[in-house]
């Protein structure tokens, strides 16, 4: 049987890869052609475009940059997909466009399951990989077989919807965007007082930041931070979907929480690029250390809708990883 496997981006590579070594017989596409040409040299076949990719196709596996990718390029093109096709995206989406797929999915008898990854690139290669599935029970025990060639068995959870893998996944980034920003200021407080980065690693023991730290320890005293695997980029984009999966209408009265405010237009696909933006909140000023993050704002309070941004400039900021994130 034939997988297809479309997006070959820096995380599309690694996982095709696994299949190809797995034995699978595989039909890649991806925009840029070229990018196939390592495909092509072990014998795997290159599709010349999307259609031609999907027809007769059984299994498809995507993993593109985002949901607009899902949409312009396999929802909205009019595809000859086969009728009861195994569709497996990997892209990150938001539980909103995860339901919304799955809607037009049932429509065109295609069987949808979302299955984000948790991690990067080195658990990636490492066959490391959390992996989440979302869909339908059959259809997730089908795709269960697929995804198994890059998932940590310890770490591969199911949810009855891919709306829910969806927003399982923006937790777990949620988590890493939060944690690394803690880190980023335990930096720079360090700093301001003559402590190395030494010290504040040991400072930073056994709290709830030794995680984290541990994991960079490495790449923060080297100070080299030149293979970005996870980008200010992504970042901030994943922290767009959070903030429109984000039912802050449900929350209890006067709950006093994080409201994540992204630093839009600046973040392209590139990601070096993060923003920083001067955002108030009740009519006071918040502090650099409440404002500033790796592509987004996280600040706390009890009326997140009184919170604005504006006036937004840049900050250059390099996140992966495999180290700490660095202003630059």
């Amino acid at each position: 049987m034939t997988v297809t496997f479309l997006g070959l981006g820096r995380m599309g590579r690694i996982l095709a890869g696994h299949l190809v070594d797995d034995g699978r017989e595989l039909l890649v596409w991806n925009r840029t052609s070229s990018v196939a040409d390592d495909f092509v040299r072990e014998g795997v076949r290159v599709a010349s475009d999307v259609a031609e990719a999907v027809t007769e196709a059984p299994v498809v596996i995507s993993a593109f940059f985002g949901p607009d990718a899902v949409r312009e390029t396999l929802v909205e093109a009019d595809l000859p997909w086969s009728r009861g096709a195994l569709w497996i995206d990997i892209t990150t989406v938001g539980p909103d466009d995860a339901r919304s797929v799955a809607q037009w999915a049932e429509r065109a008898g295609v069987r949808y399951v979302h299955s984000p990854v948790v991690g990067t690139l080195l658990p990636a290669r490492n066959r490391a990989l959390g992996v989440l599935l979302g869909g339908a029970a059959g259809d997730v025990a089908e795709a269960r077989t697929f995804v198994e060639a890059w998932a940590d068995p310890g770490r591969l959870r199911t949810f009855d919807t891919p709306a829910q893998a969806a927003t399982a996944k923006l937790i777990a980034n949620l988590g890493l965007a939060v944690s690394m920003q803690g880190l980023v200021e335990a930096l720079r407080l360090g700093a301001s007082e003559g402590i190395d980065a030494d010290g504040v690693l040991a400072a930073l023991d056994k709290t709830a930041l030794g995680t984290i730290s541990g994991l960079k320890a490495d790449f923060v005293r080297a100070d080299d931070y030149s293979d970005t695997q996870f980008s200010a980029g992504l970042l901030a984009k994943d922290a767009a979907l959070m903030l429109a999966a984000s039912d802050v209408g449900r929350r209890p009265s006067g709950h006093q929480g994080c409201t994540l405010l992204t630093a839009r237009g600046g973040a392209g696909r590139s990601g070096r690029r993060g923003l920083l933006g001067h955002c108030s909140t009740g009519g006071r000023d918040l502090s650099l250390t409440e404002a500033r993050t790796i592509g987004m704002v996280i600040t706390r309070t009890a009326e997140p809708a009184s919170i604005r941004c504006s006036g937004l400039s840049a900050l250059s900021t390099n996140v992966q990883s495999n180290g700490a994130a660095k202003p630059m």
